[in-house]
């Protein structure tokens, strides 16, 4: 590996940043005042190498204390860990929430993706530049979701320093967006997690039953309302009958794949290369979707336990807990959750008396829409650029590290405790006959109650937006965020279940339904799905990342003229949706065209 170096020298908060995460330096070499030892000191090869993947909570580090990544910075962490320069820098500037550039302690992210752009982001976003203005201290910079589209429009304020200090307003006016950028610690305490979910204390519910019941930090509160029943009969049945159990409940992933989860675990458990991950994938990141925040925030302790499930089930050690940058609630709820957890032997070298071992630990992300996807998110974790693999081979055989790793998001790991403490029968009985259980919709947009609803597969569209509340004058309803489709108001028939809306040409996706009502301009929102897309394109394969440019100019040029041109301009993204579609690596590019697609089609955006 050869390494070239630069002249620039860290400050001392920086190398106390670095340093705070990896311990002092052993020599030199790494940085420390040379010494007669360094003559006779070597380290390299494998033990280099793998020190690779402290990387990204390298860059956290110092980013959260100095509030951005100078040469100086970056060149005493790569000499910590033994990394070229050249790639540190292209995985600090790969993240939207890094900056390699000087700006203020305090930057104010202000949502303006779908949600937030209908509840007048906007106007918000002009509004806070305007009040703070330059040399306030503060930098003000426009963000996809931020995931708090139950409150839209939506703001999070992160000052650096030691600690970071963060502070969410939603939903944000001027006057709270400023507060929460100028005066942290002033700003209003964030409304409960219960808030979000509507049907909050309704003892049906399966996954959202303790949101808003038990103390979300208490984990005596979390046993004493059916806590850790679902992991005693996992140790009761064996690996092998957990995830027979699964199987037999057909449970399929939640984050729109729908791949049979006991599938993935089997494949997973039979691998013969050893060790075995698993991995969470917290990143929820499409426009529209907050539901696994909700259940972090209210019900930590029960991710913990479906975590500990399923690497028990694969015979994993070791996970990984993939945590969105943008949630810095989420975050606090869950290393308090896994620290008590530890501390009462529910993780660590002996659960509950069993022999079993197992960790998890925390990655946080840093504002990288494609990291959602399993492989990206895997390269994510090891250090490099969240950029897509190419498949085969598969996570089961060489995922996370090289080797064999299941990977879930926060929904479908927490179905497995209902699974095991009902039973695979009477789990299998809810819901349809190809689409299980009960499923978490985020609602949101022009209704009276956004949230998140828990409701079993096969309820419709319609019942699903009565219960929220749904206002007059719909326009259209968005099913599955930005990567999904549009539907008209006269479709509100459509079952939700994945087999229900691929017969209706729509997809389910992770469950974001968006409903817009005829104030918002449909050609606007149109482009600003584009605008996400060309924005979160890793670029790594040329189909989406040329594609996503032209769909966006393509659409910048129908909203801003009409008529010949415009067909012309829609004949055009015809063309380069198929292309994106039939030749991008990744689900970002093959998806991209869909909404657009469909509001041409089904909506008529442009008539």
């Amino acid at each position: 590996m050869d390494l070239h170096f630069g002249d620039s020298k860290p400050t001392d908060e920086e190398r106390a940043a670095v340093d705070t995460l990896l311990g002092p330096p052993e020599s030199s070499w790494e940085g420390a005042d040379r010494s007669d030892a360094d003559l006779r000191w070597a380290r390299g090869g494998r033990a280099a190498r793998d020190r690779r993947d402290l990387l990204l909570p390298g860059l956290h580090a110092v980013n959260d204390r100095i509030g951005w990544i100078s040469e100086g910075a970056l060149d005493y962490l790569c000499r910590r860990l033994t990394v070229p320069p050249a790639e540190a820098y292209g995985v600090a500037t790969f993240y939207a929430m890094f900056s390699v550039k000087p700006r203020p302690a305090t930057v104010l992210h202000v949502c303006t993706d779908l949600a937030c752009a209908a509840a007048g982001a906007s106007e918000l976003c002009a509004g806070v530049e305007a009040r703070l203005g330059l040399g306030s201290g503060v930098s003000v910079e426009r963000s996809p979701c931020l995931g708090l589209c139950e409150r839209a429009p939506a703001a999070l304020a992160i000052t650096a320093g030691d600690p970071v200090r963060t502070a969410v307003s939603a939903p944000a006016t001027v006057e709270r967006a400023v507060l929460a950028a100028s005066a942290p610690d002033s700003a209003p305490e964030e409304p409960s997690a219960a808030l979000a979910v509507p049907q909050a204390g309704d003892p049906s519910l399966m996954l959202l039953g303790r949101v808003g019941v038990v103390d979300p930090a208490s984990l005596d509160d979390y046993r004493a309302h059916g806590g850790y029943t679902a992991l005693r009969q996992a140790f009761a049945i064996g690996p092998a009958g957990v995830i027979r159990e699964v199987t037999d409940a057909g449970l399929v992933g939640r984050g729109g794949a729908a791949f049979p989860t006991g599938r993935k675990w089997q494949a997973t458990a039979a691998a013969p290369d050893h060790p075995h991950y698993l991995v969470c994938n917290a990143d929820e990141s499409e426009p529209g979707t907050f539901k696994d925040r909700v259940v972090m925030e209210g019900d930590p302790y029960s991710l913990v336990e479906a975590m500990t499930i399923a690497a028990y089930a694969v015979g994993a050690h070791q996970g990984y807990l993939y945590l969105r940058g943008e949630y810095p609630r989420a975050l606090h709820r869950m290393e308090h959750a896994i620290g008590q957890a530890r501390a009462r032997g529910l993780l660590g070298d002996d659960i509950l008396g069993q022999g079993y071992a197992f960790d998890i630990e925390i990655r946080r992300g840093a504002g990288a829409y494609i990291c959602g996807e399993e492989t990206a998110l895997f390269n994510s974790i090891e250090g490099y650029r969240g950029e897509p693999r190419s498949k085969p081979p598969f996570p089961v055989e060489k995922g996370l590290f090289g080797k064999p790793t299941a990977e879930n998001n926060v929904e479908t790991l927490v179905n497995v405790l209902p699974i095991l403490t009902i039973g695979a029968p009477a789990y299998a009985a809810i819901g349809t006959a190809k689409s299980t259980g009960p499923k978490l919709f985020c609602v949101s947009g022009s209704v009276d109650r956004p949230g998140i609803y828990e409701l079993p597969f096969g309820a419709t569209l319609g019942e699903l937006l009565d219960l929220a509340g749904v206002r007059d004058r719909l326009r259209a309803v968005l099913l599955g965020g930005a990567a999904g489709g549009f539907v008209r108001p006269d479709e509100l028939d459509i079952p939700l279940t994945f087999e229900g809306t691929r017969e209706a040409g729509t997809t389910l996706g992770s469950g974001v339904v968006l409903a817009f009502d005829d104030t918002v301009p449909l050609p606007r929102l149109l482009l600003r799905i584009a605008e996400f897309f060309r924005d979160e394109s890793c670029g790594q394969c040329v189909p989406c990342r040329v594609g996503t440019v032209r769909q966006e100019e393509a659409l910048h040029r129908i909203v801003e003229r009409t008529g010949a041109d415009a067909a012309a301009d829609i004949t055009l993204l015809r063309e380069v949706g198929r292309a994106m579609k039939d030749a991008s690596i990744c689900g970002l590019g093959q998806t991209a065209w869909n909404a657009v697609e469909s509001a041409i089609d089904r909506l008529g955006a442009y008539e």
